[in-house]
């Protein structure tokens, strides 16, 4: 029986990792999973992604996407639903769209060591910033 006192956001903000729902263009799920930072001030979920794999292209062709976490027990779970935005790829270290990855590290694990490389890495990797948008958030604590 699911707990009636169960924050499902609780789970969410203590969980790295995540399983990414997009939609393929046929309508079927794509699931990937993906390493996760929660910025609870304003209830978005950050994930960093490389360009050209299917969840970007399908994330640009329909942005509704989905997290879902598991406690490490797998009796809790949590499921974030939402709108999604995608920054980047950037083409300059210094430019917004890999600030913004800065960011998502920063929140996520603290200082990078060299931010110049970790920069240079960001625009050769083609990395995208996803942010998604909490408009539905659901779970239950199963124990």
């Amino acid at each position: 029986m699911a707990s009636s006192e169960f924050d499902p956001r609780a789970l969410i903000a203590t969980s790295r990792i995540g399983v990414l729902a997009t939609l393929r263009a046929n309508g079927m799920p794509q699931l990937s999973p993906v390493t996760t930072v929660y910025d609870a001030g304003a209830d978005r979920i950050l994930v960093s992604m490389t360009a050209g794999r299917a969840k970007e292209a399908n994330l640009r062709r329909d942005p509704r996407a989905a997290v879902e976490f598991t406690s490490a027990d797998g009796y809790t779970w949590a499921t974030a639903e939402g709108a999604a935005e995608l920054i980047g790829p950037g083409s300059d270290p210094n430019g917004p769209e890999v600030d913004s990855l800065v960011d998502y590290y920063r929140r996520g694990a603290g200082e990078h060591p060299d931010w110049d490389e970790y920069r240079a890495v960001m625009v050769a990797d083609r990395r995208v910033l996803l942010i998604l948008t909490i408009t539905h958030v659901y779970g239950a604590k199963l124990r």
